[in-house]
């Protein structure tokens, strides 16, 4: 550790006037202050290691728009002259991201020649050299982002959501039933209220009559006591969307996350005008510009953040800012990442107050786990690490059977 945390949060609490006498003082009791900036200005990226990180699937994901048959990821672990490393996944998603695992390596390879021989604790200044990667390929931008995050939390001795300025340490989470039969969705619900989780997310969007069926199965499954939150992932038009959550009240669901196409504003803003239920933006809220837009216009109740489309921790942050100027709540949801960028996601939620759900169960649909340390997660709850940096690494053994480039 280059420096303590009695001195980084001396360094970050200082304002730029108070900084020089605070070295000068440093300086005259032996120097501990002065010489932890001067490291910390000098530190640099020495490699980047970056890995095809497949995660196979107890079976295939499936939503309106797309099925995920596997969870095809990148890993990158950026290394410091300090002997620091910083870690971060890419969790590509094509049917909403449009990207590939094919694309997250190869925009990996550019984003590395970046941050070689860079301060790794310049994070804004990279984030903004990082360009055009951030729209095409969000997740792997999201992966260096978390790296460089994760090396500032081990550089301060501080877990992010506490550098950041959050003291939530647990939370609740929600869990996901997918689409299948209503028989099948219901059965999946009863068997996660009963492992107790108290709110769970309904896969919907392919026709009123078969997504009404797939409620009613699983509000009866569930009893009404469980909170039920829909995401129909774009699969309606404007008109179905009113009709179908007109008749979907009866079922007390707390919001519905994208019922329109994310490009239609205009027609999100007309359901949200007509809902019984309040509309959860989704895939129309990739980044900060686009919740400025979506307040802008009226067009949503609530806004989902997710890591893999705001392309990085700090892009995450502003966009839970500027919802709170707005005067929305958020969840921050997920792909179908394992624990180790659901860990880094889940700092933001503890450091945002105006996040108030959290749809963090992306490893749940994996077939192993092969992250170490990192969020633990029980009948709903998720609770962080006290450890500094994001907390969580993968299993060396298991870093070992993947394919580096």
């Amino acid at each position: 550790m280059l420096m303590s945390r009695f001195d980084f949060l001396e360094i970050a609490t200082m304002g730029m006037g108070a900084l020089g006498f605070a070295a000068a003082k440093a300086s005259a009791a032996g120097g501990p202050l002065e010489k932890a900036q001067a490291e910390a200005t000098r530190l640099k990226v020495t490699g980047v290691d970056i890995y095809a990180y497949d995660l196979p699937l107890k079976s295939p994901f499936r939503i309106a728009i797309g099925t995920m048959p596997a969870a095809n990821d990148v890993l990158v672990r950026v290394h410091t002259d300090a002997g620091i490393t910083g870690v971060g996944e890419a969790c590509p998603f094509p049917p909403i991201t449009g990207e590939t695992q094919e694309t997250n390596l190869a925009a990996a390879k550019a984003l590395r020649e970046i941050v070689l021989g860079r301060n790794p604790l310049a994070i804004e200044s990279l984030f903004r050299e990082f360009g055009a990667f951030v729209h095409s390929n969000p997740s792997a931008t999201a992966a260096f982002d978390t790296a460089l995050h994760d090396i500032l939390g081990k550089i301060a001795g501080l877990p992010l959501f506490r550098l950041l300025g959050g003291d939530r340490t647990s939370f609740a989470t929600d869990i996901t039933v997918d689409l299948d039969e209503p028989e099948t969705m219901a059965r999946r619900a009863r068997e996660f209220a009963a492992a107790g989780f108290d709110i769970i997310k309904i896969k919907v969007g392919q026709g009123q009559d078969l997504d009404l069926r797939r409620l009613e199965a699983v509000r009866a499954a569930v009893g009404p006591d469980i909170v039920l939150q829909i995401d129909a992932n774009q699969g309606w038009a404007p008109p179905v969307a009113i009709d179908t959550l007109r008749k979907m009240e009866r079922f007390n669901i707390l919001f519905v996350e994208q019922p329109v196409l994310a490009s239609d504003f205009d027609g999100l803003r007309a359901v949200k005008a007509a809902s019984p239920i309040p509309v959860m933006a989704d895939e129309a809220a990739f980044g900060p510009a686009d919740v400025l837009k979506l307040a802008k216009a009226e067009a949503c109740d609530y806004v989902n953040i997710k890591l893999m489309k705001a392309g990085g921790l700090g892009n995450m942050s502003k966009m839970a800012h500027i919802a709170d100027g707005a005067n929305m709540a958020c969840m921050v949801g997920c792909m179908l990442e394992s624990r180790l960028a659901l860990t880094a996601a889940a700092h933001i939620v503890a450091a945002r107050r105006n996040i108030l759900w959290t749809d963090l169960d992306g490893h749940t649909s994996h077939t192993i786990d092969p992250v170490t340390d990192g969020m633990t997660f029980a009948k709903g709850l998720i609770t962080l690490p006290e450890k500094p940096g994001i907390g969580a690494e993968v299993d060396p053994d298991f870093l070992k059977t993947l394919k580096k480039f």
